[in-house]
C-alpha cells in the first residue's frame, strides 16, 4: 500500500460514487488521473432556467437495471473535452455535490455518451485533487459495501 498524503484518504482504481443532488443510485466510477474533468454518461434533453440561474435536464440509462432516470443540474458550461482517443467534443458541464466515502464536495462533471465503456462515470484529477490519494493497485477503498479488491481485473 502507498503511503497516504497526511489526512487524505486513499481511492482505489474504482469505487462507488453517489451523486445526491441527482437522485440516481450509487454509480460505479474508474478513477483516472489522465481525465482532468469527471464524467457521467447522460444525454442532455433540454436547457431552461430557474430563478436566473441556467439548468440542464438530462437523461442518464442504466443498462443493466434497464432503466433512465430523469435528472436536473446547474448548467455550468458548454466546453471542448478531448476524450482518451484524442477526440475533442462540446459537452455540457454540470455542478453538482458528489460523495466519495465520506467526502462530499461540489464537483464539475461533463455528460458524454459512455454507453460503449465499461463504468458509466469517470472521476478525473480536479474532483480527486486535495481530497483523496489514489491507490491504483486497489478497488472499492471508499466503499465499505463492496469488498476491498487487490489487483486490477474488474
Amino acid at each position: 500500500m502507498m503511503a497516504n498524503k497526511p489526512g487524505l484518504p486513499a481511492v482505489g482504481w474504482r469505487e462507488l460514487v453517489h451523486l445526491p443532488g441527482l437522485g440516481l443510485p450509487p454509480i460505479p466510477a474508474k478513477i483516472d488521473t489522465g481525465a482532468r474533468t469527471s464524467s457521467l454518461h447522460g444525454h442532455v434533453i433540454e436547457e431552461f432556467e430557474r430563478e436566473g440561474e441556467k439548468f440542464v435536464r438530462f437523461a442518464v440509462d442504466f443498462q443493466d437495471l434497464d432503466q433512465r432516470v430523469l435528472c436536473e443540474a446547474v448548467h455550468v458550461d458548454v466546453r471542448g473535452i478531448t476524450s482518451s482517443n484524442g477526440e475533442t467534443q462540446r459537452r455540457y458541464v454540470i455542478k453538482t455535490p458528489m460523495r466519495i466515502g465520506d467526502i462530499e464536495f461540489r464537483a464539475e462533471i461533463s455528460l458524454a455518451d459512455r454507453s460503449d465503456m465499461k463504468f458509466p462515470m469517470l472521476i478525473g484529477r480536479s474532483s480527486l485533487r486535495r481530497r483523496f490519494v489514489v491507490d491504483s493497485g486497489h478497488s472499492w477503498l471508499q466503499t465499505p459495501e463492496r469488498k476491498t479488491k487487490v489487483g486490477h481485473k474488474p
